[in-house]
C-alpha cells in the first residue's frame, strides 16, 4: 500500500524573506547547465514538498518548465510554492560547461574510469549524454588519454531579456568572477530590460583564480552598487567548492570556511553557502560562532540529486516520473527532509 500523501509539517515553510534573515533560507540548486527534465522534475517536486524556499535551475524554458510542473505537484500535496531562480553568467564559467569526447577513440581495453566518477551518470558506451551532464568536470582529469573536453554554454546577450520575459522567473542568479565588472554591469542592464520583476538578485561568487577574501570582498561592493543602483535587493551566494557538495565531509569546510572570511567584508545583504554544501554543513557552521552570524542560508546542489539519485532511476527503469509511484517518493520525501530540517528548525527558531 502506497504511503498517505501528506503536506509540509507546520514548521516546514517560511516566507522566503523571512526565512533569509532568521538564517534558514535553504535553496535547491538543480544545476545552471543540466538539462535532465525528468529528474528536475522530480527533484522539484520532492524539495518544493521538503519545503525549500527556492529552487534554481538554468534559463532554459523546457527546464523551467520541468521545474513548475514539480512544483505544481508538490502544491497539490499542501505545500507553499517556493521562488522560482534562473540562472546566468557573465562569462565563461564552469556551472555552464559539459562535457564531451568521442567514444570512438576510446580503446576497448579501458576501464572508463570517467564513468565511475561520474555523478550524474551522464557517460556511457555512446559517450556524454549532454542533458544529464551538469558541468562538475570531474571525468576530465580522470580520462587516462586525456580525451574529454569541456564545452561552454554562455547565453549570447541579446537574448537574455526576451528570455527572462518568457521565463517570468521570482528571482534570478548571476554567477561571475573577479575582473569581469563591465560583463556584470551587461547583465545587469539585460535584468533591467527585461522588465521582469525580480525578488532577489543572487550573485554567486568564489575565491578562484588566487583571489583572496579582501579581492573578492572588493569586487562583490561593485557588484553591489550595480545592483541597488538597478533597484535589486542582492543576495550573495559563496562558492566554497563548486560542485562538490556529494564528494564528502570535507568540502563543508570550504563553504563554512569562506563564509568566515567573507562575513566582515560583504556589502549589505544576505549571505548564502554553497559550493560543497551538504548534510555536513550545519555541524560545521556550529562550531564557527563567526559563519554562523552571518549564514542567511544554504543551497545544496550536488548532494540532493546524489541521494535520490538510486529512487530516481527505479522510477525510471519503470518508465514513470518518480512524483508519480506511491512507494518511491515518500522515500523520496524522507531523504530531502532530512537534509533541509536542520536549517528550517534554525528559520523557525532563528539564528
Amino acid at each position: 500500500m502506497g504511503a498517505k500523501a501528506r503536506g509540509p509539517a507546520p514548521m516546514v515553510r517560511q516566507d522566503p524573506e523571512l526565512a533569509l534573515a532568521r538564517g534558514g533560507w535553504v535553496k535547491l540548486i538543480a544545476g545552471a547547465s543540466n538539462q535532465d527534465l525528468a529528474a528536475i522534475e522530480d527533484l522539484a517536486g520532492i524539495h518544493a514538498l521538503a519545503g525549500v524556499h527556492c529552487i534554481d535551475v538554468a534559463a532554459d524554458p523546457a527546464v523551467v518548465a520541468a521545474a513548475r510542473r514539480g512544483m505544481d505537484w508538490a502544491g497539490t500535496h499542501g505545500a507553499r510554492r517556493p521562488w522560482l531562480m534562473v540562472s546566468l553568467s557573465d562569462g565563461i564559467d564552469p556551472h555552464f560547461r559539459k562535457a564531451w569526447f568521442d567514444p570512438r577513440r576510446c580503446p576497448p581495453s579501458c576501464p572508463r574510469p570517467c564513468e565511475r566518477v561520474c555523478p550524474a551518470l551522464a557517460i556511457g558506451g555512446r559517450g556524454v549524454e549532454a542533458a544529464r551532464c551538469y558541468g562538475c568536470g570531474r571525468c576530465l582529469p580522470a580520462c587516462p588519454l586525456g580525451l574529454i573536453e569541456e564545452r561552454s554554454q554562455v547565453l549570447a546577450p541579446a537574448a537574455v531579456g526576451d528570455l527572462l520575459a518568457e521565463l517570468a522567473p521570482d528571482a534570478v542568479e548571476l554567477h561571475t568572477r573577479p575582473g569581469r565588472l563591465e560583463a556584470f554591469a551587461e547583465r545587469v542592464a539585460q535584468l533591467v530590460a527585461s522588465g521582469v520583476d525580480l525578488h532577489r538578485v543572487a550573485v554567486s561568487a568564489g575565491l578562484e583564480g588566487g583571489a583572496t577574501a579582501d579581492g573578492l570582498a572588493a569586487e562583490l561592493w561593485q557588484r553591489f552598487r550595480l545592483l541597488r543602483g538597478a533597484g535589486f535587493r542582492p543576495l550573495w551566494q559563496l562558492d566554497g567548492r563548486p560542485m562538490s557538495g556529494d564528494v564528502g565531509a570535507g568540502t563543508a569546510h570550504a563553504a563554512v570556511g569562506l563564509l568566515e572570511r567573507l562575513g566582515p567584508l560583504a556589502p549589505p545583504g544576505p549571505l548564502q553557502l554553497a559550493g560543497g554544501t551538504n548534510a555536513h554543513t550545519m555541524a560545521v557552521l556550529a562550531r564557527s560562532p563567526a559563519a554562523r552570524r552571518h549564514a542567511a542560508g544554504v543551497g545544496f546542489g550536488g548532494v540532493a540529486r546524489r541521494q535520490l539519485q538510486p529512487l530516481l532511476q527505479e522510477a525510471e527503469a519503470e518508465g514513470r516520473r518518480l512524483l508519480d509511484v506511491p512507494r518511491l517518493w515518500p522515500r523520496a520525501l524522507a531523504i530531502a527532509e532530512a537534509l533541509v530540517a536542520p536549517w528550517l528548525a534554525r528559520a523557525a527558531g532563528g539564528r
